[in-house]
């Protein structure tokens, strides 16, 4: 696999991070996770605004994320994915430097990590659904920040596997806000309901597709919190991700949602969700 690591491009066994290096020590990072159709980067501006704020949102200077619009094509040539479904990874950490809480001086150089590797897309979860689990929200309230700091949502993630499920999903102060790496969104009324932006939730790349297709659609939307308790009463739920696109939610913990199928209305948004993307 060919990598990219601040400015080369090289064999990634050759890829050497130092263990001074934030990222390793406090987590003090960022990333981003673009997908390629065919070869064809996904939303790419998006993905890279987002990583921009992301970075100043943590003061880490530089680099320039636009530069990783020819970094993405790039890493999809040398691995030979330039026709192929696959996953582009972006880091970058506020670089090497001795262990103090404090940033360290501008002399320091961010530490740049990229790769693209094949991605297989769970098809058959798509089409049959998922089970969720809930959990509380432990994590910190900047979730807005896409950081490499993912200490709550990996143990939230091993809970869901140990109880055979897909994905676990946050409750904060009695309401869903979203999942490890997911948005969270649900049908009550024929009416798609999600989390509003806040720094509770990371701003999904994907969750703003989908609702402009709502909006194309005419599918009425409501950004407002969805109290646990009242999940029984939801229709139809999905989540929302660029891995997972828009995956149905047929089950929640032990119980069926609606008819334990995944709904017409989560079925119109994959459709048109698979046209967007070619």
């Amino acid at each position: 696999m060919i990598v990219y690591f601040n400015g080369q491009y090289l064999p990634k066994q050759e890829a050497k991070i130092s263990p001074d290096d934030r990222g390793f020590l406090f987590a003090d990072g960022v990333y981003e996770v673009i997908r390629a159709y065919q070869g064809r980067l996904f939303q790419t501006d998006p993905h890279l605004q987002r990583l921009a704020r992301s970075l100043r949102e943590l003061q880490i200077g530089g680099p320039d994320p636009e530069i990783f619009r020819e970094v993405a094509q790039q890493l999809l040539h040398h691995n030979q994915l330039g026709d192929s479904d696959a996953l582009v990874y972006i880091q970058v950490t506020r670089g090497a430097a001795p262990r103090r809480h404090t940033f360290p001086g501008s002399h320091v150089s961010p530490t740049v990590y990229a790769t693209a590797t094949p991605f297989n897309p769970p098809r058959e979860k798509m089409e049959q659904g998922i089970k969720i689990i809930l959990t509380p929200d432990l994590r910190w309230t900047r979730c807005d920040i896409k950081s490499v700091s993912l200490l709550p949502n990996v143990l939230a993630s091993q809970q869901a596997q140990e109880s055979d499920a897909a994905e676990a999903v946050f409750v904060r102060d009695g309401a869903l806000t979203e999942g490890t790496h997911t948005n969270f969104a649900a049908v009550r009324n024929g009416q798609l309901v999600t989390y509003p932006k806040s720094h509770y939730i990371l701003g999904g790349i994907t969750r703003e597709v989908v609702l402009s297709l709502c909006a194309n659609l005419n599918i009425p939307v409501k950004e407002f919190p969805l109290l646990e308790k009242d999940l029984p009463s939801a229709e139809e739920m999905m989540l929302l991700g660029t891995t997972s696109e828009i995956m149905p939610v047929v089950r929640v913990n032990d119980w069926p949602v609606g008819d334990g199928q995944p709904g017409p209305i989560t079925q119109k948004l994959q459709q048109a969700f698979r046209r967007r993307v070619g």
